[in-house]
């Protein structure tokens, strides 16, 4: 059995970067000024001549060496290492910083105030006849 090295496969690298920025093969292959086709050949390649991976980053918004060294490993221990404990994460899900009660009394005086304003609407077609 070998231990062989799991290898750099750029074009991954370069589709999971334009992923994460949220651009689309059409987008990348727009800004580039070649097709869509050949964006996703890119992608499919385990290698790319410097000067392109240069045009690619460009475009991304990263460095050469950002795409070459990225690593999905690495965003998910720079995400977990954010949060220490889950103190940070429950106070966003669990203590809004607004009160529940003003919302449900806010939305109660919006539909009061439209239910007024559709009866008196329909009072004045009926002193119209």
């Amino acid at each position: 059995m070998s231990t062989a090295t799991k290898t750099s496969h750029i074009g991954r690298k370069i589709s999971r970067i334009r992923e994460l920025r949220g651009m689309k093969q059409e987008a990348l292959a727009a800004e580039l000024g070649i097709s869509q086709q050949s964006i996703s050949s890119l992608e499919q390649s385990e290698h790319i001549e410097d000067e392109k991976l240069e045009k690619v980053a460009k475009v991304l918004g990263v460095s050469k060496e950002a795409i070459e060294k990225f690593s999905e490993d690495n965003i998910l221990n720079i995400i977990s290492n954010s949060f220490h404990d889950n103190s940070t994460l429950n106070a966003i899900l669990n203590n809004p910083t607004f009160n529940p009660i003003d919302k449900v009394v806010e939305l109660y005086e919006r539909l009061l105030e439209a239910e007024k304003e559709k009866v008196a609407y329909l009072e004045k077609l009926l002193d119209k006849k």
